[in-house]
C-alpha cells in the first residue's frame, strides 16, 4: 500500500512538471544571446545575472503554458497528441491549475524585480502580450505566428536589459526571422494534421493552407540566409572583431535551415521546434558546431576569462 501511495503521488508530481512545460525553458536561453554576441559570455556578473533572469523568464512562460492549456482544454482532447496533458487528460484540476498560475506569476515577478526593474518591465510585456495571445490573439492568422516570433525578441531584449548590452538591429532582426521561420513550419504541421483528420486544431488554422505556408517558408529560409550573411560581412561587424572570417560560420546556418525544411517536407514532423531539437542528432551537431565555430572567430584570438 506504502508502495502504491508513492508511486501515485510521484505520477502527480510529473503531472505538475508537465503543466510547467519545463522541456521548453531552453527558449528562454536566447537571454544569453546578447552576452555571447557581444564577447562578454566570460564576464561572470553579468553571466549570472543573466541566469538569474532566465529563472524569471522560465517562471513566466510556465505561467503562460498553464493559461494556455486551460484555454485549449476542449480542443487538446481532440489532439493526436495534447490529449495527454495534464488538463486535457484530467489529470489535474482547473483550480490546482489556476493556482499553479498564480505561484509562477509571483515568483517570476520576484525574481525580475529583484534583478532590475526594467527587466521587470520587458519581462511584463511579454506577459501580458502571450496572456492576450492565450485569451484568443493565437485565433487569428499571421498575427499568431507575429507574436511568438515576438516573445523570442524579448528574449533578447531582456538579456541586453540586465547585462547593460545594446542590442544591434542585426540580432533584433535574426531572432525575429527565425522564430517566424519555425512558427510557419509549426503551423505547416497543423494544416497537415486537419487534412488527415478533419479536426481544426486551432482556429488560425483557417487562414492557413499548405500552398501559403510553403512559399512563406521558402521566402523567410532566403531572407535569414542573406541576413545574417549581411551581419558576417557588415563593416562595423568586420571592424568590431578585427576579422573578415565570421562568413564562414554560415556554413552551419544553411545546413541547419537544411536539415529543418528536410524534417518539415519529408518527415512531415515539424510540430514542436522544442522537441526536434531535443532528439535530432543532426540539428544539435550543426548547432554546437556553429557556436564552437563563432566562439574560435571571436572569442579565441583575445580570450580572458571571467574578466
Amino acid at each position: 500500500m506504502v508502495t502504491t501511495g508513492i508511486t501515485a503521488d510521484n505520477k502527480m508530481i510529473a503531472q505538475y512538471i508537465s503543466l510547467l512545460r519545463p522541456k521548453h525553458w531552453i527558449k528562454n536561453s536566447f537571454i544569453f544571446l546578447p552576452l555571447f554576441f557581444s564577447g562578454e559570455v566570460f564576464h561572470l556578473d553579468k553571466l549570472l545575472a543573466c541566469l538569474a533572469g532566465f529563472v524569471a523568464f522560465s517562471f513566466i512562460a510556465s505561467s503562460i503554458y498553464i493559461i494556455n492549456d486551460y484555454m485549449d482544454i476542449e480542443a487538446d482532447k481532440l489532439h493526436p497528441t495534447k490529449c495527454l496533458r495534464p488538463l486535457a487528460s484530467g489529470a489535474i484540476s482547473k483550480k490546482s491549475a489556476f493556482t499553479l498560475f498564480i505561484i509562477c506569476v509571483a515568483l517570476g515577478i520576484t525574481v525580475a524585480a529583484a534583478i532590475k526593474l526594467k527587466f521587470l518591465f520587458v519581462l511584463m510585456i511579454y506577459f501580458v502580450m502571450n496572456l492576450g495571445y492565450s485569451l484568443g490573439l493565437k485565433n487569428i492568422s499571421i498575427l499568431d505566428i507575429v507574436l511568438v516570433a515576438i516573445g523570442f525578441v524579448l528574449r533578447i531584449k531582456a538579456g541586453g536589459v540586465i547585462a547593460f548590452i545594446g542590442i544591434s538591429q542585426w540580432l533584433m532582426i535574426m531572432v525575429f526571422l527565425l522564430a517566424m521561420f519555425m512558427a510557419i513550419a509549426k503551423r505547416r504541421d497543423d494544416v497537415l494534421i486537419k487534412i488527415h483528420s478533419g479536426l481544426d486544431m486551432r482556429k488560425a488554422v483557417k487562414g492557413y493552407n499548405l500552398e501559403f505556408l510553403n512559399v512563406m517558408l521558402s521566402l523567410f529560409t532566403a531572407i535569414i540566409i542573406i541576413a545574417y550573411l549581411m551581419y558576417t560581412i557588415s563593416p562595423e561587424v568586420m571592424e568590431r572583431w578585427k576579422t573578415y572570417r565570421l562568413y564562414y560560420t554560415s556554413l552551419f546556418v544553411v545546413v541547419g535551415l537544411m536539415r529543418y525544411l528536410q524534417i518539415t517536407f519529408i518527415d512531415k514532423d515539424s510540430g514542436s521546434p522544442t522537441d526536434l531539437l531535443y532528439k535530432d542528432r543532426f540539428l544539435q551537431i550543426t548547432l554546437i558546431l556553429w557556436i564552437v565555430s563563432f566562439y574560435t572567430i571571436i572569442y579565441l584570438p583575445n580570450l580572458t576569462i571571467f574578466k
